[in-house]
């Protein structure tokens, strides 16, 4: 199947034979659906935190960050806006030289409104000698556009989400990465007052997330008190995949070498190792707002940190009791208690296993990295939901899934997923060290039989791809999980150029 060349060019990405043999072999065969259990709900899987509670894990969190220990952002901010604006591209190529579509008038309506609008004004004047609003006047709709997406112009159309100008400040705009910037000084400084932020970019777009992290860093600095520090990372070539072609062999380029193929967010699990840090906020680039209407953001990410160190110091407390071999029969149940009612990770299997059994068995499932996520009421969004589902070993455990984890044409798994009560805004915090210290290799625990097929094409022709274990799905299976509720305020995403007219992207 493969020649010298094909070797050779495994080992430029990082790869191997087998591992391309493996890969081949889930695109031909698939990936099974996941065994549902039930959708986590409140009482069943999500916590539902009351005011009091809520400002105690707040405190908890407040001394954690006093004292000496590493908090990082980590922030994938790699994908194109190209989405965003397919409507306008659409627009574009029509045949129409005026809006049309609800879309369309709405986004020409409220031109003004965005906070781009004033650059936009100005390209407009340099390359077509008129405004914004002038050449609307003479019906020139489509000149607008290009120069909003267009190399010549702002090129939005190319750029990715991170670096468009998403909120107005009066005279002032900010972009998605300055906004987490900010936001990251309200909850995730250190006891040395510095803010870290990982934000995974694109190798095309690196210099441009550094040119302006760092045109920027002095003025937040000094608003919020707050000193940063700024890293960067591009997905490894290593985590790429391969592309099939219909008939299962590897998908060839024109020149005879291998298509390899971005394996999506999953991929990333390998640069969320890469970090020494303790905690890790995991949350979208596209999902910030302006400082007016930070508090909620605020306010739930300091309680599910303060639930994530708290639940981490029990887990430690019990770690180092089995550790000692000095636990008693009462404290092994009080330990599975917290497992099963806690963690929500079950076993029908514990019964009748001796002390010593029970004790391997609850260090094995103790000893885990941890996340806290978030979880709001389900209004209709797209995007993955809480689950508790059944694992390799037989356990029941917390997960996110996808719609295309679940065997939809199965009633039962259809009815849970529907009529699930919740859904997942990627709202993540994570601890990501083992009770002494030592960072877990998260690799480790990722589910390598989860992840989804997609069908593509390259130059006219038909190709499958394979998607790896999204990075909170597939990539976080093995983890200690807990979902906590948040209010619909803290999810913002902005999937549409239209979304930023919405209240929440606008000034106060």
């Amino acid at each position: 199947m493969f020649d010298e060349k094909d070797l050779e060019q495994f080992k430029k990405k990082g790869t191997d034979a087998e591992n391309v043999k493996a890969q081949l072999e889930l695109i031909k065969n698939g990936f099974p659906f996941l065994e549902l259990d039930a959708a986590a709900s409140i009482g069943n899987g999500i916590i539902a935190v009351d005011e009091a509670l809520c400002n105690k894990y707040i405190k908890t969190w407040d001394s954690y960050c006093a004292s000496k220990h590493s908090i990082t952002k980590f922030v994938p901010a790699s994908g194109a806006a190209s989405r965003m604006f397919k409507d306008l591209f659409a627009f574009l190529d029509g045949k129409l030289d005026i809006p049309a579509t609800p879309f369309e008038k709405n986004f020409f309506d409220n031109i003004q409104k965005f906070a781009f609008y004033k650059e936009l004004d100005d390209a407009c004047l340099k390359n077509e000698g008129k405004s914004v609003r002038e050449l609307m006047a003479d019906g020139r709709y489509k000149a607008v556009v290009s120069n909003l997406l267009g190399a010549n112009g702002l090129n939005y159309g190319a750029l990715p989400k991170g670096l468009l100008k998403f909120h107005s400040y009066g005279a002032a705009a900010r972009t998605p990465l300055e906004e987490h910037m900010a936001e990251g000084a309200m909850y995730a400084a250190g006891a040395d007052g510095t803010v870290r932020i990982h934000f995974t970019v694109s190798p095309e777009h690196k210099q441009l997330f550094k040119t302006l992290s760092e045109s920027c860093s002095k003025s937040l600095s000094k608003r919020y008190g707050t000193a940063y520090s700024i890293s960067f990372s591009e997905q490894k070539p290593s985590t790429d995949t391969v592309a099939a072609a219909a008939d299962g062999t590897p998908f060839r380029n024109d020149d005879g070498s291998i298509l390899f193929r971005p394996g999506g967010h999953g991929a990333l699990i390998e640069n969320l190792n890469d970090l020494d840090t303790d905690v890790v906020f995991i949350k979208n680039i596209d999902n910030v707002v302006p400082d007016h209407l930070k508090t909620d953001t605020v306010t739930y990410k300091k309680l599910l940190a303060g639930i994530l160190v708290s639940i981490q110091n029990k887990i430690f407390e019990y770690l180092i009791l089995l550790d000692s071999g000095k636990y008693t029969a009462g404290q092994l149940k009080k330990m599975v208690d917290f497992m099963q009612n806690t963690l929500c990770c079950r076993s029908k299997d514990l019964a009748g296993k001796s002390d010593k059994e029970l004790a391997a068995w609850l260090r094995s499932k103790l000893n885990r990295p941890i996340r806290v996520c978030g979880m709001v009421k389900n209004v209709g969004e797209p995007g993955g939901g809480p689950f508790l589902a059944y694992n390799s070993d037989g356990t029941v455990s917390l997960q996110i899934l996808e719609s295309s984890q679940i065997d939809l044409n199965d009633p039962v798994k259809k009815d849970m997923f529907t009529k699930g009560t919740h859904f997942n805004p990627v709202d993540l915090v994570c601890a990501v060290r083992d009770y002494k210290g030592k960072k877990f290799n998260l690799p480790d625990y990722v589910d390598k039989s989860t992840g989804f097929i997609s069908s593509k094409s390259k130059n006219g022709r038909e190709l499958k791809a394979l998607e790896l274990p999204g990075l909170w799905n597939g990539a976080m299976s093995d983890w200690n999980t807990l979902f906590v509720e948040v209010p619909l305020s803290t999810f913002n995403p902005v999937k549409t150029v239209n979304d930023l007219l919405r209240p929440q992207h606008q000034p106060a």
